[in-house]
Protein backbone atom coordinates (compact mmCIF):
# COMPACT_ATOMS: atom_id res chain seq x y z
CA UNK A 1 0.00 0.00 0.00
CA UNK A 2 1.90 2.99 -1.11
CA UNK A 3 0.86 6.66 1.09
CA UNK A 4 0.90 10.57 0.60
CA UNK A 5 1.71 11.39 3.98
CA UNK A 6 2.89 14.93 5.53
CA UNK A 7 3.38 16.63 8.40
CA UNK A 8 5.65 19.65 9.45
CA UNK A 9 8.49 16.83 9.84
CA UNK A 10 8.24 16.98 5.69
CA UNK A 11 6.86 20.00 5.30
CA UNK A 12 9.68 22.51 7.24
CA UNK A 13 11.89 20.52 4.82
CA UNK A 14 10.02 21.23 1.56
CA UNK A 15 9.72 25.16 3.14
CA UNK A 16 14.10 25.08 3.09
CA UNK A 17 14.29 23.18 -0.29
CA UNK A 18 12.23 26.06 -2.01
CA UNK A 19 14.69 29.24 -0.08
CA UNK A 20 17.65 27.10 -0.71
CA UNK A 21 16.55 26.98 -4.56
CA UNK A 22 16.74 23.37 -4.61
CA UNK A 23 15.62 21.51 -7.63
CA UNK A 24 14.45 18.55 -5.68
CA UNK A 25 14.40 16.90 -2.48
CA UNK A 26 14.08 13.87 -0.73
CA UNK A 27 11.72 13.14 2.30
CA UNK A 28 9.85 10.60 3.53
CA UNK A 29 5.80 10.50 2.09
CA UNK A 30 5.11 7.18 4.77
CA UNK A 31 6.42 8.86 7.91
CA UNK A 32 9.89 7.90 8.37
CA UNK A 33 9.73 4.43 6.80
CA UNK A 34 11.10 5.43 3.32
CA UNK A 35 12.17 7.77 1.46
CA UNK A 36 10.52 9.47 -2.06
CA UNK A 37 12.51 11.92 -4.67
CA UNK A 38 10.08 15.17 -5.03
CA UNK A 39 10.54 17.22 -7.59
CA UNK A 40 10.64 21.44 -6.62
CA UNK A 41 8.99 24.08 -8.84
CA UNK A 42 7.53 27.62 -8.37
CA UNK A 43 4.13 25.77 -8.00
CA UNK A 44 4.87 23.77 -5.02
CA UNK A 45 5.83 20.14 -4.90
CA UNK A 46 5.81 17.48 -7.47
CA UNK A 47 4.94 14.07 -5.77
CA UNK A 48 5.53 10.60 -7.09
CA UNK A 49 2.56 9.71 -9.62
CA UNK A 50 2.08 13.43 -10.64
CA UNK A 51 0.15 15.51 -8.05
CA UNK A 52 1.12 18.89 -7.40
CA UNK A 53 1.22 20.13 -3.80
CA UNK A 54 0.79 23.90 -4.29
CA UNK A 55 3.04 25.79 -1.55
CA UNK A 56 -0.12 27.49 0.00
CA UNK A 57 -0.94 23.90 0.91
CA UNK A 58 2.71 23.29 2.40
CA UNK A 59 2.09 26.22 4.38
CA UNK A 60 -1.02 25.32 6.16
CA UNK A 61 0.51 22.09 6.82
CA UNK A 62 3.00 23.23 8.24
CA UNK A 63 0.71 25.65 10.40
CA UNK A 64 -0.89 22.69 12.11
CA UNK A 65 2.09 21.05 14.19
CA UNK A 66 -0.25 18.10 15.66
CA UNK A 67 -1.55 17.35 12.90
CA UNK A 68 -1.25 14.53 10.12
CA UNK A 69 -2.43 15.26 6.87
CA UNK A 70 -3.02 13.00 3.54
CA UNK A 71 -2.49 14.22 0.01
CA UNK A 72 -5.08 13.86 -2.68
CA UNK A 73 -5.27 12.87 -6.16
CA UNK A 74 -6.32 16.47 -6.67
CA UNK A 75 -3.38 18.31 -4.98
CA UNK A 76 -5.53 19.34 -1.62
CA UNK A 77 -4.53 18.15 1.54
CA UNK A 78 -6.99 16.52 4.41
CA UNK A 79 -6.48 15.71 7.47
CA UNK A 80 -6.50 11.85 9.00
CA UNK A 81 -9.04 11.97 11.37
CA UNK A 82 -12.19 10.13 12.18
CA UNK A 83 -15.09 10.74 14.33
CA UNK A 84 -17.36 8.14 16.03
CA UNK A 85 -20.43 7.96 16.12
CA UNK A 86 -20.42 5.37 18.75
CA UNK A 87 -18.61 6.84 21.31
CA UNK A 88 -18.71 10.89 19.76
CA UNK A 89 -15.30 10.67 20.00
CA UNK A 90 -13.17 12.35 17.61
CA UNK A 91 -10.07 10.29 16.36
CA UNK A 92 -6.60 11.96 14.22
CA UNK A 93 -3.02 11.01 13.77
CA UNK A 94 -0.96 13.27 15.71
CA UNK A 95 3.15 13.32 14.17
CA UNK A 96 6.04 12.61 15.65
CA UNK A 97 9.87 12.26 14.55
CA UNK A 98 8.81 8.34 13.47
CA UNK A 99 5.40 6.28 13.88
CA UNK A 100 2.63 8.72 15.50
CA UNK A 101 0.42 8.61 18.02
CA UNK A 102 -3.62 8.83 17.94
CA UNK A 103 -5.58 11.65 19.65
CA UNK A 104 -8.59 10.82 21.34
CA UNK A 105 -10.51 13.69 21.54
CA UNK A 106 -7.12 16.00 21.51
CA UNK A 107 -5.36 13.46 24.15
CA UNK A 108 -2.40 11.63 23.48
CA UNK A 109 -2.77 7.94 23.37
CA UNK A 110 0.84 7.30 23.60
CA UNK A 111 3.84 8.94 26.22
CA UNK A 112 5.17 11.61 24.11
CA UNK A 113 7.07 13.32 26.82
CA UNK A 114 10.74 12.25 26.75
CA UNK A 115 9.99 9.54 24.83
CA UNK A 116 8.33 8.64 21.73
CA UNK A 117 5.50 5.98 20.97
CA UNK A 118 7.24 3.22 20.17
CA UNK A 119 9.77 3.59 22.64
CA UNK A 120 6.28 3.99 24.97
CA UNK A 121 5.16 0.66 23.19
CA UNK A 122 8.59 -1.70 23.58
CA UNK A 123 8.31 -0.94 27.32
CA UNK A 124 5.14 -2.21 27.99
CA UNK A 125 6.59 -4.98 25.92
CA UNK A 126 9.37 -5.60 27.81
CA UNK A 127 7.45 -5.90 31.31
CA UNK A 128 5.15 -8.11 29.73
CA UNK A 129 7.78 -10.50 27.67
CA UNK A 130 5.22 -11.90 25.07
CA UNK A 131 5.17 -15.42 24.53
CA UNK A 132 2.99 -18.34 23.35
CA UNK A 133 -0.40 -17.05 22.55
CA UNK A 134 -0.92 -13.48 23.97
CA UNK A 135 -4.32 -11.40 24.49
CA UNK A 136 -3.95 -7.53 23.85
CA UNK A 137 -7.12 -5.87 25.60
CA UNK A 138 -7.01 -2.80 23.46
CA UNK A 139 -5.76 -2.28 19.78
CA UNK A 140 -5.42 1.08 19.59
CA UNK A 141 -3.05 1.56 16.76
CA UNK A 142 -1.71 -1.38 16.79
CA UNK A 143 1.65 -1.03 17.82
CA UNK A 144 1.41 -3.27 20.64
CA UNK A 145 0.08 -5.97 18.75
CA UNK A 146 2.43 -6.04 16.65
CA UNK A 147 5.42 -5.87 18.88
CA UNK A 148 3.58 -8.72 20.53
CA UNK A 149 3.92 -10.97 17.62
CA UNK A 150 7.63 -10.64 16.90
CA UNK A 151 8.03 -12.58 19.76
CA UNK A 152 5.03 -14.77 20.66
CA UNK A 153 2.92 -17.29 18.53
CA UNK A 154 -0.30 -15.56 18.29
CA UNK A 155 -1.32 -12.50 19.22
CA UNK A 156 -5.50 -11.73 19.60
CA UNK A 157 -5.93 -8.09 20.15
CA UNK A 158 -9.62 -6.35 20.72
CA UNK A 159 -10.79 -3.22 19.35
CA UNK A 160 -13.80 -1.46 20.70
CA UNK A 161 -14.65 1.27 18.05
CA UNK A 162 -14.40 0.40 14.42
CA UNK A 163 -13.33 3.85 13.83
CA UNK A 164 -10.01 3.66 15.26
CA UNK A 165 -9.56 0.57 12.77
CA UNK A 166 -10.16 3.27 9.88
CA UNK A 167 -7.01 5.34 11.29
CA UNK A 168 -5.16 2.07 11.89
CA UNK A 169 -5.43 1.39 7.67
CA UNK A 170 -3.95 5.40 7.17
CA UNK A 171 -1.04 4.92 9.57
CA UNK A 172 1.94 3.05 7.52
CA UNK A 173 3.23 1.84 10.83
CA UNK A 174 -0.13 -0.14 11.74
CA UNK A 175 0.64 -1.99 8.55
CA UNK A 176 1.38 -5.14 10.34
CA UNK A 177 -1.63 -5.19 12.25
CA UNK A 178 -3.62 -6.24 8.70
CA UNK A 179 -0.68 -8.02 7.49
CA UNK A 180 1.14 -10.33 10.32
CA UNK A 181 -0.20 -14.04 9.72
CA UNK A 182 -0.27 -14.07 13.53
CA UNK A 183 -2.46 -11.24 14.96
CA UNK A 184 -6.10 -11.98 15.04
CA UNK A 185 -8.39 -8.79 15.31
CA UNK A 186 -11.38 -8.92 16.91
CA UNK A 187 -13.94 -5.42 17.12
CA UNK A 188 -15.84 -5.07 20.20
CA UNK A 189 -15.81 -4.56 23.93
CA UNK A 190 -13.35 -6.74 25.61
CA UNK A 191 -15.54 -6.48 29.13
CA UNK A 192 -17.75 -8.62 26.93
CA UNK A 193 -15.91 -10.54 24.26
CA UNK A 194 -13.23 -11.86 26.92
CA UNK A 195 -16.09 -14.19 28.38
CA UNK A 196 -16.02 -16.13 25.13
CA UNK A 197 -12.28 -17.42 26.02
CA UNK A 198 -11.79 -20.72 26.92
CA UNK A 199 -10.35 -21.03 30.70
CA UNK A 200 -6.46 -20.70 30.97
CA UNK A 201 -5.91 -20.06 27.16
CA UNK A 202 -3.31 -16.94 27.18
CA UNK A 203 0.31 -17.24 28.41
CA UNK A 204 0.18 -13.46 28.53
CA UNK A 205 -2.27 -10.60 28.71
CA UNK A 206 -1.17 -6.86 27.82
CA UNK A 207 -4.05 -4.60 29.26
CA UNK A 208 -3.77 -1.01 28.41
CA UNK A 209 -7.11 0.15 28.78
CA UNK A 210 -8.07 4.08 28.13
CA UNK A 211 -8.64 6.04 31.76
CA UNK A 212 -10.50 4.98 33.98
CA UNK A 213 -13.06 7.31 33.17
CA UNK A 214 -13.55 6.38 29.73
CA UNK A 215 -13.66 2.80 30.73
CA UNK A 216 -14.20 1.92 33.89
CA UNK A 217 -15.50 -1.63 33.40
CA UNK A 218 -11.61 -2.20 32.41
CA UNK A 219 -10.63 -1.69 35.79
CA UNK A 220 -13.72 -3.71 37.05
CA UNK A 221 -12.90 -6.76 39.71
CA UNK A 222 -14.96 -8.38 37.17
CA UNK A 223 -12.66 -7.77 34.69
CA UNK A 224 -9.84 -8.65 36.52
CA UNK A 225 -11.65 -11.98 37.30
CA UNK A 226 -11.84 -12.84 33.93
CA UNK A 227 -7.99 -12.03 32.97
CA UNK A 228 -7.77 -14.48 35.69
CA UNK A 229 -9.28 -16.96 34.76
CA UNK A 230 -8.52 -16.82 30.67
CA UNK A 231 -4.80 -16.58 31.61
CA UNK A 232 -2.64 -20.26 32.07
CA UNK A 233 -0.75 -20.92 35.12
CA UNK A 234 2.30 -19.45 35.65
CA UNK A 235 1.03 -16.43 32.87
CA UNK A 236 1.64 -13.26 33.68
CA UNK A 237 -0.90 -10.05 32.97
CA UNK A 238 1.03 -6.06 32.48
CA UNK A 239 -1.81 -4.01 33.31
CA UNK A 240 -0.67 -0.45 32.21
CA UNK A 241 -1.91 2.52 34.40
CA UNK A 242 -0.27 5.73 33.63
CA UNK A 243 2.72 7.79 35.73
CA UNK A 244 2.89 5.78 38.98
CA UNK A 245 4.45 8.92 40.23
CA UNK A 246 1.66 10.77 39.72
CA UNK A 247 -0.93 11.22 42.42
CA UNK A 248 -3.63 9.89 39.91
CA UNK A 249 -0.95 7.47 39.10
CA UNK A 250 -0.57 6.24 42.46
CA UNK A 251 -4.25 6.15 43.48
CA UNK A 252 -5.28 4.08 40.48
CA UNK A 253 -2.05 1.81 41.09
CA UNK A 254 -3.26 1.02 44.54
CA UNK A 255 -6.87 0.22 43.92
CA UNK A 256 -5.79 -2.32 40.80
CA UNK A 257 -3.63 -3.33 42.72
CA UNK A 258 -5.88 -4.44 45.27
CA UNK A 259 -7.99 -5.73 43.09
CA UNK A 260 -5.71 -7.68 40.63
CA UNK A 261 -5.50 -9.99 43.89
CA UNK A 262 -8.94 -10.06 45.20
CA UNK A 263 -9.65 -11.60 41.94
CA UNK A 264 -6.51 -14.32 42.20
CA UNK A 265 -3.72 -12.93 40.97
CA UNK A 266 -0.27 -13.43 43.77
CA UNK A 267 2.52 -10.75 43.48
CA UNK A 268 1.65 -7.41 42.14
CA UNK A 269 4.88 -5.64 40.93
CA UNK A 270 4.76 -1.87 40.14
CA UNK A 271 6.81 -1.21 36.73
CA UNK A 272 7.23 2.49 36.69
CA UNK A 273 9.52 2.89 33.82
CA UNK A 274 6.70 1.05 31.71
CA UNK A 275 3.78 3.12 33.47
CA UNK A 276 2.59 0.16 35.35
CA UNK A 277 1.56 -3.30 37.24
CA UNK A 278 2.88 -6.67 36.65
CA UNK A 279 0.86 -9.48 38.25
CA UNK A 280 1.10 -13.18 37.60
CA UNK A 281 -1.17 -16.58 37.91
Amino acid sequence: MSFRLLSIYQTRDLLAARDAGLAEIDISLDLGLSETRVHINPEGALLPGGALLPWPEIERIQAHAQALFRVTDEGGVEKVQAFSEAFGRLYSLMPTAGAPTMLISGIPMHRIKSTDPLQDTRSKIRAASPKGRVLDTCTGLGYTAIEAARRADEVVTIELDPAVIAICRQNPWSQALFEAPNITQLIGDSFDLIAAFEDASFDRIIHDPPMFNLAGQLYSADFYRELHRVLKRGGRVFHYIGDLRSKSGRNVARSAARRLQEAGFRAVKRRPEAFGLLTFK
